[in-house]
């Protein structure tokens, strides 16, 4: 959530947020966290957290790191040191934290892979899944560990992966190895076959996904939980996500637009800002464009899955439109 504060959060009702095991034990490092007397107290959130157990790193840091059967062993791109993740130490440190949903540890097969190493890939992180499990159990964690189904865009792979995992019956399950490269159709029809596959009495997690159409289809599918980056990390590059499309705000037809960024939005940017003095801003290179730019889409993305919520319970979610994916239009 960077430039966001978690008293907004709170104010906006965010249930829970996400860290990486993975970088938190490079830096600050565990000792840190148990003095602190968890990862809750060290960030100063009293409500959920969510760990990647660092599994996603096996992909996106593939040029630092060695995977053996034990485990993977990275390099770390700010100094070299050298950090070893197993499906146990993952566990230990998951469970130091103290963390209300932990994952456990896969492997992220990049987009395109040959089948070979997608099936290793699905391989391994059953593996490790058996392990993980067990470690979980032994450890002093509390919350809930989940699963992840591996399998590329293979749906033979997928769902003996979702079948295999459910059979250890994990508390929760992830839907993982998406939002890695492939087409944005993939994702969704990935989505639409592995979610159904998953037990329904559980929670299903869709991890690294998505923008606003991406999270309603994927709610249509059957997932309850998300993570993304985009709402933080498009907004410090000048995205914003409206109701009537999205909005690069360096363009310069927004120089002399008065208007909010989203005249519907009631978050505190579009209650005091316009779109020319939030492009004046990030032009100018003013550090806090991108902070107020975040603060929108997040407070967005919370008000639309409130509104999916309540299209659930009101059962009137089929009818439900998603906020357009295109640019809003000249004087919109």
């Amino acid at each position: 959530m960077k430039g966001v504060t978690f008293d907004l959060l709170e104010e906006w009702d965010c249930r829970a947020v996400l860290a990486n095991t993975y970088h938190l034990m490079a830096r600050p490092g565990i000792d840190t966290i148990r003095r602190a007397g968890g990862l809750h107290a060290f960030v100063g959130w009293r409500r959920a957290i969510l760990t990647d157990s660092g599994g996603f790193q096996v992909m996106s840091l593939s040029a630092r790191r060695r995977i053996t059967e034990e485990g993977v062993e990275f390099r770390a791109p700010e100094d070299g040191t050298a950090h070893f993740l197993s499906p146990e130490r993952a566990m230990e440190l998951q469970a130091d934290f103290g963390v209300d949903i932990a994952m456990a540890l896969d492997v992220c097969p990049p987009f395109p892979a040959e089948r070979a190493e997608v099936e290793e890939a699905c391989r391994r992180t059953l593996a490790w899944a058996e392990r993980s499990k067990r470690a979980w159990a032994a450890s002093s964690g509390a919350g809930s560990l989940f699963g992840i189904v591996q399998g590329g865009t293979h749906e033979d792979l997928r769902k003996r992966s979702a079948e295999d995992l459910a059979a250890l019956d994990f508390p929760g399950y992830a839907i993982g190895g998406v939002a890695v490269g492939e087409s944005k159709e993939a994702i969704r029809d990935v989505t639409a076959f592995a979610a159904p596959l998953l037990p329904a009495e559980k929670p299903r997690y869709l991890m690294g996904v998505g923008t606003p159409a991406d999270l309603l289809a994927s709610v249509r599918a059957g997932v309850d939980l998300f993570d993304c980056v985009l709402p933080t990390r498009n907004g410090r590059m000048g995205h914003a996500y409206t109701a009537r499309g999205e909005v690069t705000i360096k363009h310069e037809r927004f120089k002399e637009d008065l208007q909010p960024l989203d005249p519907s939005c009631g978050c505190p940017v579009c209650r005091r800002h316009s779109r020319a003095y939030l492009r004046h801003l990030y032009v100018v290179k003013d550090f806090s464009a991108p902070m107020l730019i975040s603060i929108h889409n997040v407070f967005f993305y919370l008000a639309w899955m409130r509104t999916i919520r309540e299209a659930i319970a009101a059962g009137s979610l089929a009818a439900l439109q998603a906020p357009p994916e295109e640019k809003i239009p000249e004087g919109a």
